[in-house]
């Protein structure tokens, strides 16, 4: 279906060609192909995209709430880890999945994947005198 918004797709964890299908077969792993619309999946490969946006959005986040807490309530040091810790695990945790979903949907949106880089041949060389 060219309808299927990737965004929401990704986020939605649905299959990015007809937006019904789930796109994990686990918390991570994706389906080989999608059981609504038989789309062919193998080819997704998101690599660490996901995992360097959760870190970076996820870490400022716990890093304002921890120092928000720190200048506000003046907490103690024992009590705002076993807050923050926590916290940001848990945030990172339910943001990955969806982040991965949104880099395969947009993956597949924009024609790009990994097995396409290795049919680009190489210029011939030029004839010879």
């Amino acid at each position: 279906m060219a309808g299927v918004n990737p965004f929401l797709a990704g986020l939605n964890c649905r299959c990015p060609n007809c937006g019904r299908g789930p796109l994990f077969s686990g918390y991570l792993r994706i389906r080989a192909t999608c059981a609504d619309c038989g789309f062919n999946l193998a080819r997704a490969d998101s690599g660490d995209g996901p995992a360097v946006f959760v870190v970076l959005i996820c870490g400022a986040v716990s890093c304002f709430g921890l120092l928000f807490t720190e200048v506000s309530f003046h907490w103690p040091v024992w009590l705002e880890l076993t807050l923050w810790i926590p916290a940001a695990v848990l945030l990172c945790l339910a943001a990955l999945r969806p982040f991965k979903g949104v880099l395969v949907a947009m993956q597949f949106h924009n024609k790009a994947s990994e097995a396409g880089a290795g049919s680009i041949q190489a210029p011939e060389p030029p004839l010879g005198d």
